[in-house]
């Protein structure tokens, strides 16, 4: 194997992620060898950000590398994997890393077979695609996966990218990329929800309003957990929440559309942990649980009481 800085790269997927993280070897004085780019945008996207690489057919750049880096979708992991292994690309001793949050090394089973030196080195960011992406880097982790006697190298080339590598166990990786998911995606959604609820009472720059508020959340959660927590769930404001629901629902014309969807299942995960942490009492907990229900209409909409 080369020397560390003096690696022959490989990078096949010129996505958002591989065209950033091959830029970022590259900056670390490794050689990228060649780059597969099908799309237009990838295509651009590798001659701007990996200027005077050649794009290869993706056996090509296998033949060249000492280093592979897969950043290929998910489901196009394992069968990319095995259709070069049935070609016979993959070499002993070569050293091949993928970029997928699920998987660990265990999909890489037919590079192993091979001889070679199976790697998972997966980038807890979201990628623009732009050299931005590259000053970020530096407060970037990576979740690396390896044998025990490879973790080392792993953990290197993410260092040598800036990043700081975080070991992740085989058997673990789904949560963690479950975790990862959970927290950015569904953050997305929710902000554009917040945004869609406020244009459509008339504010006209709902992300001025929102960004402080979200940024100082997101910074409470992060420094304090659950000790964070604001709001009527939190202070068991029974009929604010009523209120919420029934506005929203009124909001979905009378059905049960994504932003009250969201609501109630965020409220009710939201008072399960309040209470389970004695934010809650458990009397609150059941008035909560009851106002979230499908269905369910604030007393002053129910009409008359039996006295139960």
């Amino acid at each position: 194997m080369a020397k560390p800085g003096r690696l022959g790269v490989g990078i096949i997927g010129a996505g958002k992620v591989g065209a950033i993280l091959g830029a970022a070897l590259r900056a670390a004085e490794h050689a990228v060898v060649g780059v597969s780019a099908v799309s237009e945008a990838s295509r651009e996207r590798a001659e701007n950000l990996l200027p005077g690489v050649p794009v290869l057919e993706v056996q090509e750049i296998v033949e060249r590398a000492e280093l592979v880096l897969l950043a290929v979708p998910d489901d196009a992991l394992a069968p990319l994997v095995e259709g070069l292994a049935k070609l016979g690309a993959w070499q002993p001793g070569q050293l091949v890393a993928h970029t997928s949050g699920r998987f660990g090394v265990s999909v890489l089973a037919p590079i192993r077979a091979a001889g070679a030196v199976p790697l998972a080195i997966h980038p807890a960011m979201t990628f623009t695609g732009l050299s931005l992406d590259l000053a970020r880097l530096p407060d970037c982790t990576f979740g690396v996966t390896a044998d025990p006697a490879m973790l080392p190298i792993a953990q290197a080339l993410v260092v040598e990218m800036g990043a700081e590598p975080v070991a992740i166990a085989e058997a673990d990786r789904t949560l963690y990329h479950a975790a990862l998911a959970h927290g950015s995606n569904h953050l997305v959604t929710l902000a554009a929800q917040s945004a869609q609820l406020l244009r459509d009472v008339g504010v006209e720059n709902p992300e001025r309003m929102l960004g402080p508020l979200l940024r100082a959340s997101l910074e409470n959660a992060l420094a304090s957990g659950e000790g964070a927590l604001t709001g009527p769930v939190a202070r068991g404001d029974v009929g604010t929440v009523q209120a919420h629901v029934s506005a929203l629902r009124d909001h979905d014309g009378g059905h049960s559309g994504d932003i009250l969807a969201a609501y109630t299942a965020m409220a009710d995960a939201t008072a399960r942990r309040g209470a389970d942490r004695g934010i809650l009492r458990q009397d609150q907990l059941a008035q909560l649980e009851k106002a979230l229900e499908p269905g369910h209409l604030p007393e002053s909409e129910e009409g008359p009481h039996d006295g139960h």
